[in-house]
């Protein structure tokens, strides 16, 4: 994924967090599962797709007051068993596309970009400090190919732990020799990864007007 994509994905988690950063944990589900988030999934994909958000919702409800390891055993599993993978040529007919966690409920596919994206808000809604999550662009060495995946670091100098859609079971990255770091970002910015540190944080590209379109689809879902 060139640099320049790795930031318009860094604006749809910014714009999303912001939009509610101001809320407790049981006020923030309120605010992403309201009666016209509802509406909006029975008529754009089905009443079948009300179910899985209302699933989705509850998964969010029960690890509230769970330690980190559980939410994100919770968030981790329930994507990956809810969420097929299937590429953006196929699944959207275009080239590149990130999709909202719900868009990804709702088709019942996404990519790893999408998986990623998903388990960052529903941990972020579980009360996860976000600080602590981060998605990384990657190498998949076994298939020389690009991917994302979801990283949490209980400290700076943690080991982070690897969310992944691929080796469903979270692992140090330690143990993912697998992957090959490149950038990860959050709410917060992004790093260049380097060595097993966290990296080096870079200045915020502002080039990203024409993302206007994608930060109105996840406000529109709310």
């Amino acid at each position: 994924m060139p640099f320049h994509k790795l930031i318009k994905l860094f604006v749809i988690i910014l714009t999303f967090s912001v939009a509610l950063v101001t809320a407790s944990n049981s006020d923030l589900v309120e605010k992403l599962f309201t009666k016209k988030l509802y509406i909006y999934v029975e008529k754009s994909y089905g009443k079948d797709s009300v179910d899985i958000i209302e699933q989705w919702k509850q998964v969010i409800i029960d690890d509230l007051d769970s330690s980190d390891w559980n939410k994100l055993n919770a968030a981790n599993q329930f994507f990956n068993k809810n969420v097929a993978y299937k590429t953006d040529q196929v699944h959207w007919k275009q080239e590149d596309y990130w999709a909202t966690p719900v868009e990804s409920l709702g088709t019942g596919a996404g990519d790893c970009e999408d998986f990623a994206i998903a388990k960052y808000f529903t941990l972020k809604a579980m009360g996860v400090d976000t600080s602590k999550l981060r998605l990384m662009y990657v190498r998949a060495l076994k298939w020389d190919e690009a991917h994302m995946v979801l990283i949490y670091n209980e400290s700076p100098n943690a080991v982070p732990l690897v969310l992944d859609n691929i080796d469903k079971k979270i692992k140090p990255a330690s143990q993912r020799r697998d992957l090959k770091p490149i950038y990860s970002f959050n709410a917060e910015g992004l790093w260049l990864a380097r060595g097993k540190g966290l990296g080096k944080k870079v200045k915020n590209n502002k080039g990203i007007a024409k993302w206007t379109e994608v930060m109105s689809r996840i406000e529109n879902e709310k």
